[in-house]
């Protein structure tokens, strides 16, 4: 690289994707410099996918407290104390970005504790100190923010996923605002953890864009857990003497002490200098990018949740990693967001990879539904009223697994190994002469024989 600059490469933004980035990239020579302004780590590390998968687990510990008892223990009364989960959940978050610091330094990234700005294709400018770093390339990686969506008077008054982390005490009534995956979760969370929840929605269910079958079953499953209310927006929010109260657009009002809203997120791009070099934003307010991340600026690039890609973790890993072997490996290759695995931490769990029902007819034609519907084993003793559903959705021209849902007791973890399978372009062949592990939930995506139905595009016989 020229020694006309102070840096190889500039990183905005210390999580997942900026972090991964800037260590592959000073592990090819390149000289680093990443600038965060808060914590290192981001929002998965920091305020989002560890954190609440730790207040996940504690929500799953009632059940499986009330479910011992049909397997012949005797349980006293559990309690639950949110200081404890909040002081170990937080010492684990502090934990962790202890190490995200170490092994930067070790990959010889120097980290910077400021706000950093763009000024031109190779400057940036720290806000705290005002000090210039000229830069071959900068990597913007800041990722998103939630927003409280459509603002209604009185929203000031809600928290975001954000804040929840810094309650001092739980809840004993919450309504959580959304549908999305963010809204589901602590729903979950907080109802498990034995608060009055409710979740409330504008559309007629959850989880937009999922598999319609697998959103009737978490409806249904949720309207059991808590006070589910599909079709209702806030209208208003009012600070009382006993907490807020909520006016929702069916005329009721609910008195609770905490509202949490979780209805989206937005790239995170304001006063970043974006203008400056002039990138314009996308309609949904993020920064275009190629194929390789590269921005319409050749010096300038982008990944992980400030573009309009998949906003999911893993991906602006790979992103970031991705971008440091094209630009400075000499390893030139993009992240195909095509079939990509992921999970919804409810309860029941659900594990996705691939395409929906509707999407996969759309775009293959015919295809070929395969469905697995039953009580898991556990159930049969623990009495708990809970089922397991399985799709697998084949391209029927080319005998390609397209699609895997499963809602169910560790989809998370299933999904991820049959993730692998559908990735590398396995067929339902593949499935049917993959021997079956019994007695577990996962056999049934090996054994299923008989479509439940055969799906082909308008006018085709």
């Amino acid at each position: 690289m020229t020694q006309d600059f102070d840096v190889d490469l500039f990183v905005i933004g210390g999580g997942s994707g900026g972090v991964r980035a800037a260590r592959i990239a000073a592990g090819y020579g390149a000289r680093v410099q990443l600038a965060e302004e808060y914590r290192v780590g981001g929002t998965c590390v920091i305020r989002g996918c560890v954190p609440k998968k730790l207040m996940v687990y504690a929500g799953r510990f009632r059940d499986e407290f009330e479910d011992a008892a049909g397997f012949g223990w005797t349980v006293a009364e559990p309690r639950f104390d949110w200081r404890v989960l909040k002081a170990r959940r937080d010492a684990e978050v502090g934990r962790l970005e202890g190490i995200y610091g170490t092994n930067l330094g070790k990959a010889g990234v120097a980290i910077v504790p400021e706000r950093a700005v763009i000024e031109d294709a190779h400057t940036v400018r720290l806000v705290t100190s005002g000090r210039r770093v000229r830069a071959k390339v900068i990597l913007v990686a800041v990722g998103a923010h939630p927003v409280k969506l459509p603002e209604v008077p009185g929203c000031e008054l809600a928290i975001t996923s954000n804040e929840v982390f810094d309650l001092e005490t739980m809840p004993e009534r919450i309504l959580v605002v959304g549908g999305g995956y963010i809204a589901v979760e602590f729903a979950g969370v907080f109802a498990a953890l034995g608060a009055r929840t409710t979740l409330a929605h504008r559309g007629d269910r959850l989880l937009r864009g999922f598999d319609d079958e697998i959103r009737d079953a978490l409806d249904e499953a949720y309207a059991k857990r808590m006070d589910l209310r599909l079709g209702t927006s806030v209208e208003r929010l009012e600070r009382v003497a006993g907490g807020l109260a909520v006016t929702l657009s069916d005329g009721t009002t609910l008195e609770v002490d905490q509202v949490l809203y979780a209805t989206g997120r937005r790239p995170k791009v304001e006063g970043l200098g974006l203008d400056a070099v002039g990138i314009t934003l996308d309609g949904a307010g993020a920064i275009p990018v190629d194929a390789f991340s590269q921005t319409r600026v050749p010096s300038i690039y982008a990944v992980g949740d400030v573009t309009n890609r998949a906003a999911l973790t893993p991906i602006a890993i790979r992103e970031g990693h991705a971008f440091a072997d094209t630009v400075f490996g000499d390893r030139s290759w993009a992240v195909d967001h095509d079939l990509i695995p992921t999970a919804v931490f409810s309860t029941p769990e659900i594990g996705v990879v691939g395409h929906n029902e509707s999407t996969a007819r759309e775009r293959y034609g015919k295809i070929d539904v395969y469905r697995s519907s039953f009580r898991p084993m556990k159930a049969t003793l623990s009495g708990r009223d809970e089922k397991v559903l399985m799709k697998v959705i084949v391209d029927c021209a080319s005998d390609r697994v397209v699609g895997v849902h499963i809602l169910g007791h560790d989809a998370g973890e299933i999904i991820q190994a049959v993730g692998i399978a559908v990735t590398m372009g396995a067929t339902k062949a593949d499935f049917d002469r993959t021997i079956a592990v019994h007695p577990t939930a996962g056999e049934e995506l090996v054994t299923m024989r008989t479509p439940v139905v055969t799906k082909r595009p308008e006018g085709v016989g």
